[in-house]
């Protein structure tokens, strides 16, 4: 699992967030404008009593800079949930209390954290015996909004369309694009196309594509265009509930909501998402295609099969390029 600076500078250590602060700035150098937020949202931190607080009542972050739904995350949360399970909570988390609820708390940051800790709460027998160590902080929204940012400036996989979306909760805060710089680690110009396409593409087609990983700025730009036809959105939310494209990765579902918005997308809606490979009458295997690849998958039951055909297939894929010669 991966963990973030802030883990590995006190984990790693076997030390607390407030001994990881740098004693002195001749001691360390800060060589970017990320990791020097760092160092002060530490040093700020140092000065702030850990408290010990009840899962339920932290709620999370009103700005939300993930897509819910992400499989990576999930497998990602039960990792660390076994660390915790296991070590304990390491490393507080930032809250602020609640601006209209009375004995509850928002998160700055800290949300994964926090939601195994939530989650180990429920399973318990013992709830009382599962506690969140929590810096809490008089915030603005701004000022929580920033606090969060630093998390994010210290992780590594936001894909390029959640940093679009985060843009914009940025720029709704109050931060100017200026100051956006060190938060996002992009150049101004870059945050400028950041909040050009998120703004364009209305919020449920992105989130009905998804993290969509190995999509980058030129893809996302030039699906934003596409939504200069008032009718596009129309179309691609009439494709999003269908097989084809719930099965499809992120760059799979680009294209189907390219394809839609464009009017093309009758040959993809016809087109089956998958085949099923029968013998003896059961399902032996399921065979998909895509533009850019084709996946062969196997039962559990049929592994000795997808095992024996795994050996057969250099000398099946032989036969074949025999056969294509004879043809031609």
């Amino acid at each position: 699992m991966k963990k973030s600076i802030l883990q590995q500078m006190a984990e790693g250590e076997g030390r607390d967030v407030a001994e990881v602060v740098p004693k002195s700035p001749r001691h360390r150098r800060m060589g970017s404008p990320v990791v020097g937020n760092v160092g002060k949202a530490l040093t700020s931190l140092s000065a702030d009593t850990v408290l010990s607080l009840n899962p339920d009542k932290i709620d999370p972050s009103p700005f939300r800079d993930r897509f819910e739904t992400d499989a990576e995350a999930a497998d990602a949360l039960q990792d660390l949930k076994a660390s915790i399970e296991a070590e304990g909570q390491k490393l507080p988390v930032l809250v602020r209390p609640h601006p209209s609820e009375e004995g509850r708390y928002q998160l700055a940051y800290g949300h994964r954290r926090t939601a195994v800790l939530q989650e180990l709460h429920r399973e318990t027998d013992k709830p009382e015996t599962v506690r969140v160590r929590a810096y809490v902080r008089e915030l603005t929204d701004a000022e929580l909004i920033r606090e969060q940012s630093l998390e994010n400036g210290v992780r590594e996989n936001l894909s390029w369309i959640e940093q679009a979306l985060w843009a914009v909760q940025l720029k709704n805060a109050g931060i100017k694009q200026r100051e956006m710089e060190p938060i996002l680690g992009q150049k101004e110009t870059n945050i400028s196309v950041l909040l050009k396409v998120a703004n364009a593409i209305p919020d449920d087609i992105v989130h009905a594509i998804g993290r969509a990983k190995g999509v980058g700025r030129p893809a996302w730009v030039e699906f934003s265009k596409l939504f200069d036809d008032q009718k596009a959105a129309d179309r691609i939310r009439r494709i999003v509930t269908e097989p084809a494209f719930l099965e499809g990765d992120g760059a799979e579902r680009m294209r189907l909501a390219s394809r839609a918005a464009k009017g093309r997308q009758k040959s993809d809606a016809t087109k089956p998402a998958q085949v099923e490979i029968r013998s003896a009458g059961k399902v032996v295997g399921k065979f998909k295609a895509t533009a850019s690849s084709s996946t062969m998958t196997f039962p559990k039951a049929e592994a000795r099969f997808a095992r024996w055909l795994t050996e057969k297939l250099p000398d099946l894929h032989a036969d074949f390029l025999r056969q294509e010669d004879d043809q031609d």
